[in-house]
């Protein structure tokens, strides 16, 4: 999927725009990168597009969520101090929280072997790893995305209690599990991409996920259920929360 990208050329103009109407109206709400795509494409390491904004987030004071399957952001860990520093958070959160940085690290899975079937173009589960314990040991309030849980491959008991322990060595702040959605029917959508490679490396699961998929891109309730009362179990063992506040 990220062999046609679309850059938003003039993102920092537009950009420098918004926030500057904002500071000015003392409007500092929680900026994230990035709820649609992750700010650490293997583009990014050319065209520096969420450095320069970060910059732009430094300079106004602006908090800020990361949301990255990747180890890139080790390389802005300077700027990302000073915002820690020097945001300013809204006033209905500054009493719950104390930092001006978040950093959501995203797994499906900690297993590499796994990672490089379903996220062959993220960085290795166990290179995150290693700049989960960086940012962690930087100060920044730390957390894991534990999203999208692959049925029956990462959403297991045995697969959960390995992750989870994972995380609790790491000392991070929460995790915020969900399960899988699959979306679309054109050859680069997720759905055909995740059902091509379950029929290709896990075929016992095959009918499985069809018929988890057959009604729509979410999995049934009763699956769902499962899933959040498996993963709430986990997080009460290992005293992790599950709440960013």
């Amino acid at each position: 999927m990220e062999e046609k990208l679309g850059v938003k050329s003039n993102a920092i103009e537009v950009l420098d725009k918004q926030l500057k109407n904002r500071a000015k109206k003392n409007q500092h709400g929680i900026i994230v990168l990035s709820s649609a795509t992750d700010p650490y494409l293997q583009v990014e390491k050319d065209i520096k597009l969420t450095r320069k904004i970060l910059e732009l987030v430094l300079q106004y004071r602006f908090p800020v969520h990361i949301i990255t399957r990747s180890d890139l952001i080790v390389r802005d860990f300077d700027l990302l101090k000073e915002i820690n520093n020097k945001a300013i958070l809204p006033p209905d959160l500054s009493i719950k929280l104390k930092h001006g940085v978040i950093v959501s690290f995203s797994f499906s899975t900690t297993d590499d072997v796994i990672q490089k079937i379903f996220e062959p173009g993220a960085t290795p589960a166990s290179k995150r790893l290693d700049a989960v314990k960086k940012s962690i040991t930087t100060g920044f309030h730390t957390g894991i995305s534990l999203m999208p849980l692959l049925p029956y491959i990462t959403d297991t008991p045995e697969h959960l209690n390995k992750m989870f322990a994972v995380f609790k060595d790491l000392n991070v702040n929460y995790i915020l599990p969900a399960s899988l959605t699959l979306f679309g029917m054109n050859p680069s959508d997720s759905k055909p991409l995740v059902l091509s490679a379950i029929k290709k490396h896990f075929p016992e699961l095959e009918a499985q996920y069809t018929k988890l998929f057959s009604f729509g891109f979410h999995p049934p309730k009763w699956y769902r259920d499962i899933v959040d009362k498996r993963t709430n179990a986990f997080c009460q063992q290992f005293g992790i929360s599950q709440s960013i506040l």
